[in-house]
């Protein structure tokens, strides 16, 4: 059947999408609504936005975060009291990181956003293009998070960020759950419940937490986001490849598996927080940085520790 004559469920215009796990054809109107939704009731629930606040917002510059950051604008950006900062880490990968990083620039501009921008070569005197070809423990996606994370961090406490927001969506949340569980890894599947307050470390939040992968990427397009659609030239090495394959599977054989992952682990979220409670946050002695340890895990990997 040609798809352009299948009408909207909730209206009679053409359906643009067919949600297999709801069982519903939307139109673009009442699609851009669901996903809206979606993203309003994530943030009612799990990230309550107060008065004054200052929210940063980790910009690569594709799909993913520049759809976090126009829907954030679209809620709070006729709030005088709270200002949005898109802050964007340039980790030195060559014919990847520039080309959204302007993206991110144009998107901040058109916005009327006030924009940072970063660069491991300035925070750590090195680039993943360099560190890459190196002898090394772990893979290249593990010391690009590590050390991302650990700058986005520092930058939003610069600017005096109450909140950072990033640009996961169902997918990812759903990926990381199942990766965490085939490792075992329990204290860090108990850090992806809604956040705590901990001192030195700003509260994140992640308002596509419920859009699956797809339709964050079809909301990008009929608003005109960039959509960075080119992959990170050393996401070969990542365990998450599999896991992300493996999911789409069971999702196409089984609709609905990644939102009853996500579903299933926010109801035991809680029981897990009690019996593995997260430890106290002190200072890493080489950069200041928050940390569970002596030495927080940006500066192992690069052996500032030696």
């Amino acid at each position: 059947m040609d798809t352009k004559t299948i009408k909207c469920n909730k209206c009679n215009n053409n359906a643009i999408i067919f949600q297999k796990y709801s069982g519903m054809h939307l139109c673009r109107k009442h699609f851009i609504e669901d996903v809206e939704r979606k993203i309003k009731l994530t943030i009612r629930k799990h990230y309550s936005v107060k008065r004054n606040e200052i929210i940063a917002v980790g910009l690569s510059g594709g799909k993913d975060s520049s759809t976090t950051l126009h829907i954030l604008h679209q809620i709070f950006g006729k709030r005088p009291d709270i200002e949005l900062v898109g802050i964007s880490i340039d980790e030195g990968i060559e014919g990847y990181r520039p080309d959204t990083i302007e993206s991110a620039k144009e998107l901040t501009e058109k916005l009327g956003i006030r924009h940072i921008v970063r660069s491991f070569k300035e925070e750590y005197d090195t680039t993943m293009d360099e560190i890459a070809p190196q002898q090394r423990e772990k893979g290249a996606c593990s010391y690009c998070g590590v050390l991302r994370k650990s700058l986005l961090n520092k930058i939003a406490l610069e600017v005096g960020a109450t909140k950072l927001a990033i640009g996961h969506n169902l997918d990812d949340e759903a990926q990381t759950l199942l990766l965490n569980h085939l490792k075992g890894d329990v204290s860090r599947m108990v850090r992806l419940a809604p956040p705590k307050e901990l001192e030195g470390l700003v509260l994140r939040m992640k308002p596509l937490r419920h859009i699956p992968e797809k339709e964050v990427a079809l909301y990008a397009y009929l608003h005109d986001l960039p959509l960075g659609f080119g992959g990170c030239p050393y996401a070969h090495e990542a365990m998450r490849r599999e896991i992300r394959v493996m999911l789409n599977d069971f999702e196409v054989r089984h609709p609905g598996t990644k939102y009853a992952l996500l579903s299933g682990f926010d109801k035991i979220s809680g029981i897990l927080g009690r019996e593995f409670p997260q430890e106290g946050l002190s200072q890493c002695r080489i950069c200041g940085q928050a940390c569970t340890e002596d030495v927080c895990q940006a500066c192992k990997l690069l052996k500032r520790n030696q």
